[in-house]
This record gives structure tokens, sequence and C-alpha cells, in this order.
């Protein structure tokens, strides 16, 4: 299986044909995976955490002002038990990991997954992300690796650009600012040159920055993609380009 980094959406993603498109024809040109391991920008926890993965797992609805249908939607997956259980083992000591029983999967995953894969019957594994530091990720999405082997897709959930603060309008068509702009095309320039280094020191030298990201949960499960990726400097296919509300939705897939 590749590794994807995606851009997840808010809700109404779900009701986006462009987009809702462009990710459903990704996932049909994808071998079908055996399961799923998601890291999404909406579970940031340390030490390492796993999603309840018995079936059914509950969603967790973590937005607010949208219509009461999405807090409505379900997304039942089969057991993936048996995926939380190679994960754990993957771990190093200096890496505990710890099963959280009762959290479901966030918008992160869900909604992405609902366009992606609506019929639900793949396993899905939320794992946190339990550090912001670009190395120590790349670390563990390379002790993630060999699950590539096993038909497990990896994801890393975020969104290339995220200045949510600083948008002006609240419109999925709205312009995409200068700062959203300015770090969107550093980002594909460099990882289409595989500059793995430059995509690590985006603090110092992306522009648009701190705009793009006041906060970097969204940018950083990129990190996990790469370094689960056979070769995190031979570039990937920017599979998906574009701006929803303004913001950067380029997405990777990586081999």
């Amino acid at each position: 299986m590749p590794a994807l980094y995606i851009g997840h959406g808010a809700p109404p993603l779900l009701d986006d044909a462009l987009w809702s498109g462009q990710l459903a024809a990704w996932s049909a040109d994808l071998p079908r995976p055996k399961a799923i391991l998601i890291v999404s920008a909406h579970w940031e926890s340390a030490p390492v955490m796993l999603s309840a993965s018995g079936p059914g797992t509950p969603l967790v609805y973590d937005f607010g002002g949208f219509a009461q249908r999405y807090y409505e939607m379900t997304y039942a997956t089969p057991d993936a038990s048996a995926l939380a259980a190679r994960v754990a083992a993957m771990m190093p000591d200096t890496e505990p990991v710890h099963q959280h029983t009762s959290r479901g999967l966030d918008h992160g995953a869900w909604v992405p997954l609902r366009i992606m894969y609506p019929d639900a019957d793949i396993p899905v594994l939320q794992m946190s992300l339990p550090t912001d530091d670009p190395y120590r990720l790349l670390e563990l999405g390379k002790r993630l690796r060999p699950l590539r082997d096993e038909g497990v897709l990896i994801i890393g959930s975020g969104f290339l650009t995220h200045g949510l603060p600083y948008l002006r309008e609240f419109r999925i068509d709205a312009a995409a600012p200068g700062w959203s702009r300015e770090f969107d095309a550093w980002a594909a320039e460099a990882l289409a040159r595989g500059d793995v280094d430059e995509l690590a020191s985006y603090r110092s030298k992306a522009p648009g920055m701190p705009y793009a990201h006041p906060t970097v949960e969204h940018y950083t499960p990129l990190f996990i993609t790469l370094g689960a990726a056979s070769d995190p400097e031979t570039p990937g296919d920017q599979v998906v380009d574009g701006y929803w509300m303004g913001l950067s939705k380029r997405s990777l897939q990586v081999a």
C-alpha cells in the first residue's frame, strides 16, 4: 500500500461535490486496504494512544455550529483489534502505547473516510499525534512502514494551511489569502524536490508563517506519511491541490 497525507476538511466537505469527487476517485485508484491506520490533527496526545478498536467504533463529533445531521452520522467499521495489537508491538520501550478503549474516530478521520470508503467495511484504527517534532514523527512513520507490506493504508490527516483565525470570510469558494497561497507554493516545491529538511524547517523557512499555521497540528501529520515512505526523499504524487475556504487542500501519495 502507499501512504497518504490528506486535507480532511470540516463536515461540509461531505457536501462538496468537487473535493468529494477527488477523494473518491483517489481511493478508487488505490489497492483495496486490509486495514487503515490514520493519524489526525485532532488528537494530540502523548504517549502514543490508539483509539477503541472493537467493531462499530464510535465517532467523536469534535466540531460546533454545523447542521444537526452531521452529529447523527455514523461510520461503523469492523474490528481493528488485530491492527491495534500489531501497532503496539512495533513501538519501542521508549515509546509506550496506551489503548484508549472509549476514544472514537474524530472528524479528521471519519469525514474523509466516509467519502473514500463509504461502505465502512475496512477496519480503521486511529493513532494520536504524540509530538510536533518533525524528526520524531518521521521516525514514528518509519517504524510503521512495514504495515504497508501487510496491506495497511497509513494516512496522515491534516490541512496544508490552516489559518482559521485569519480568514476574512467562511465560504467554500473564498479566495485564498496571500499567506495560504505562499505557504502552499513553498510546500509544493519542497515536496516536488523531496526536500524533507526544508519541509521540517517550516517555522523559519516557510513564507506565510505563522498565519498559515498559528498552531501546527494540521501540518505535522505530513511527517508520519513521509516517514512511512520507502524513501522519504523520493518525491511523491501531489494528487489533490487547490483551496477550500481559502485553505490549501494539497494532498500527497508516497510509495
